[in-house]
């Protein structure tokens, strides 16, 4: 079984990354989990991952708020890299971008998967609309923040580089975006949405690295 990666991209640990993990894994608020998080809505030991047949899988511990994957209650669950794993008030995306990206190539050759139309087989879980509720936000949406003055030549030529990666990155979401108009919905396809997890992770990854200057942030 290859190492195993979590990272944070939401809740009081926003931004850490958890890597280079074998099962079993055990995440939870207390001292001696493999994952201790700061999050009091998160029970002393809340879940573990472990390995068993071939198969990674999540065992909610009689948690006291429940465990959730893909926005779904459950209590026992096989995880696939790409899973978004919600516990408490914290979001955990599962893998590494490299094994979310092997998941992608998989074929797609099951019964279930041929008869479900490509709209069907579109990333088919919210995310938890209190914990959503809950993020860090600005006071007013429309208002950007101001950028730093005083930038020297070569930090505002990295602040450009680095509005243009996530310019891009999300560009090639809103491209790929279908409308039904009819039902005043948008849908993107699975592979599209784990791209815009990566960019949602690697903005924890930053942030959490501009305010902790002793956080080194992951390659």
């Amino acid at each position: 079984m290859s190492r195993l990666t979590l990272r944070v991209v939401q809740g009081a640990d926003r931004g850490r990354v958890f890597a280079d993990l074998r099962p079993p894994i055990t995440i939870g608020r207390e001292e001696g989990n493999t994952i201790q998080l700061n999050d009091e809505r998160i029970s002393r030991y809340h879940c573990k991952i472990q390995d068993d047949n071939q198969h990674l899988v999540l065992t909610d511990l009689e948690s006291t708020n429940g465990t959730r994957v893909n926005g779904q209650d459950c209590q026992l669950r096989i995880l696939r890299f790409g899973d978004i794993i919600l516990l408490g008030r914290s979001m955990l995306l599962f893998g590494t971008a490299e094994q979310i990206a092997g998941r992608l190539q998989e074929p797609k050759t099951s019964d279930e998967d041929v008869r479900r139309s490509p709209a069907e087989r579109e990333a088919d879980f919210d995310l938890d609309a209190e914990l959503l509720a809950a993020a860090p936000k600005f006071r007013d949406a429309n208002v950007l923040p101001e950028i730093p003055e005083r930038l020297s030549p070569s930090q505002a030529a990295q602040l450009a580089e680095l509005f243009e990666y996530f310019h891009t990155r999300i560009g090639e979401v809103v491209d790929s975006v279908q409308i039904n108009d009819r039902k005043s919905t948008i849908s993107v396809d699975l592979a599209t949405w784990q791209n815009l997890l990566q960019v949602y992770s690697r903005l924890a990854e930053l942030i959490r690295g501009i305010a902790d200057p002793d956080f080194r942030l992951p390659g």
